[in-house]
């Protein structure tokens, strides 16, 4: 079984160009499950559970099984994660057809991103004047995040290549490996620009150092997204922010704040490099909110 999951994820990788965060997600989700119908004795020959016990009624025990400790998101990706394997399995003629197909997804809840204020979000990038090499660094860090929306693995997978400091462009590289071309605003570039030029001035000779990657970390390699997240939550707690936020809360504040001030909403979606516009349009209901205060402010006649 295991040499049927490396193959579907190889077939993921390379022919459909799933992202390795993707991948690795979908690899763990199947594990899980074939881990749970062993366990259960759901099947008699654990080498080929899916030619034993695969049918919509195993699904959904399994399914039963993972809402005791998971949220209708999770469940929906590894319902995902399954139904994709199950039609690569089809493929393989491993199965006749498949079982996850008539079973329902979990309906996702109102889920409304968690942003910042305009003002906190100011507060967060200017209340610091840190002109180590560090310092700069996550200066350029969280100044990128707000300026471009983009999300936290795509900025550690940013190189130098991909800015374009002339025309204010940077090149991203999104999830199933689309790129798209971003705006950068001259705050973030002259961010950016501070803390390379400070990189070169105070390289070290004893340490190699990736020359493409634009974020590095002390041992002169791409930085993870672990550490950008450690970098946010000392960033907020040092601002005494009441509102705790993480790297993807900075890419919520980006969307609402563009919603507010009059973007379209297509145009977010391009920006965000959502497929679907149902993605984007979570944050209108923030920025509804926000359009009714208004109203209720500003209307002579309310």
């Amino acid at each position: 079984m295991k040499g049927l999951i490396d193959s579907f994820i190889s077939s993921i990788s390379t022919e459909k160009g799933y992202s390795a965060h993707t991948c690795r997600a979908y690899k763990a989700d199947l594990e899980e499950f074939i881990k749970y119908v062993q366990e259960r004795s759901l099947s008699t020959q654990d080498d080929h559970p899916e030619t034993h016990m695969l049918d919509p009624l195993t699904i959904r025990s399994y399914l039963g099984f993972l809402h005791q400790k998971n949220s209708k998101s999770t469940i929906a990706r590894k319902l995902s994660a399954l139904r994709s394997f199950f039609r690569f399995l089809i493929r393989r003629g491993r199965l006749k057809q498949n079982p996850a197909e008539g079973v329902m997804t979990p309906k996702r809840g109102g889920y409304i991103p968690n942003f910042l204020q305009v003002d906190e979000m100011f507060r967060l990038l200017d209340a610091f004047n840190d002109d180590s090499l560090l310092g700069l660094r996550n200066q350029a860090i969280l100044e990128t995040l707000y300026s471009t929306g983009i999300r936290i693995s795509e900025l550690v997978s940013l190189n130098v290549s991909d800015i374009d400091f002339q025309r204010g462009l940077i090149r991203v590289l999104g999830k199933g490996r689309k790129e798209r071309i971003v705006p950068i605003g001259k705050k973030a570039l002259t961010a950016i620009q501070k803390y390379r030029k400070k990189l070169i001035e105070e390289r070290r000779t004893d340490v190699r150092i990736d020359k493409e990657a634009l974020f590095l970390n002390s041992h002169g390699t791409r930085l993870t997204t672990r550490s950008v997240a450690r970098i946010l939550k000392k960033r907020v707690e040092a601002s005494a922010l009441e509102c705790p936020v993480s790297p993807h809360g900075i890419r919520h504040t980006f969307a609402t704040h563009m919603l507010d001030s009059g973007a379209d909403l297509r145009v977010v979606q391009e920006l965000l490099g959502h497929v679907s516009l149902s993605t984007t349009q979570k944050y209108t209901h923030v920025s509804v909110d926000h359009l009714m205060n208004v109203y209720d402010k500003a209307h002579p006649r309310r």
